[in-house]
């Protein structure tokens, strides 16, 4: 029998487990005078990605804080904040997320993938490049358990895409990053830091953004058949790692 082509399934955090939370953020809004709701927010934070997305298309590697100034931007017009109340938005946004984490909205579906991949036999774990956080906030909102580890960046010492913190992923689990599948949405930090390191990578890309530069799927509870359907031979869709300095 030939050994499976994949033995554990690594995970990005921020938007691809947990995400900033609408109700939590529509209730923020309406404490800086916006009259908004849940909905609008979700909408909107879809949306947001979009312009993060096309930032990192432009040449930015995600990570920037200049970056993420765009996002939320993004995010605040199109749930209705006024220019004027821009300002106290952002304001209220840093005070309420070093307080209390916003990426605490996990997805419909989320745990009964976990759950699926381990009852299939693959191993678990989280790299992500957090603020020293992201360990209490998974422990938080119920998604530790599954995982044999969280790798979090400012604790590690590296940040994606440096391969060190995919080699140290690889070491906890004493496998070969050729048997190791690496789940994000970013393309520069995780697809290219995933496959440069060793690993199979996925998207995770509900806007269909990266088809046809890596493979990808659009929900995470799509994720179970993707992984089945690698195998020895070669997996439907899978692109070689892009060349140094692409």
């Amino acid at each position: 029998m030939t050994a499976p082509r994949v033995r554990a399934v690594l995970f990005d955090a921020g938007n691809t487990l947990i995400y900033a939370d609408p109700e939590r953020m529509a209730a923020m809004l309406a404490a800086a005078g916006v009259v908004t709701d849940a909905a609008a927010v979700g909408s909107a934070e879809l949306e947001a990605r979009r312009r993060l997305h096309e930032l990192i298309a432009e040449g930015h590697a995600g990570t920037e804080p200049e970056v993420w100034r765009e996002y939320f931007g993004a995010l605040f017009r199109g749930a209705g904040v006024p220019k004027e109340r821009m300002e106290e938005a952002g304001r209220l946004l840093r005070e309420t997320h070093a307080r209390e984490h916003l990426w605490t909205y996990v997805e419909e579906g989320t745990t009964q993938t976990l759950e699926a991949l381990a009852d299939a036999g693959y191993r678990l774990g989280v790299i992500s490049n957090a603020d020293g956080r992201v360990e209490s906030v998974l422990e938080r909102v119920g998604l530790r358990p599954h995982f044999e580890f969280v790798l979090d960046s400012e604790v590690v010492g590296a940040e994606k895409p440096d391969p060190r913190i995919f080699r140290e992923a690889c070491r906890l689990l004493d496998l070969d990053a050729s048997v190791c599948l690496y789940v994000g949405d970013l393309y520069p930090v995780d697809y290219l830091g995933a496959t440069r390191a060793g690993m199979e990578a996925v998207l995770l890309d509900p806007l269909g953004i990266h088809r046809g530069h890596a493979p990808t799927v659009g929900r995470l509870d799509a994720l179970p058949a993707f992984v089945a359907g690698l195998s020895p031979d070669g997996a439907p869709g899978r692109f070689p790692p892009a060349p140094p300095g692409v």
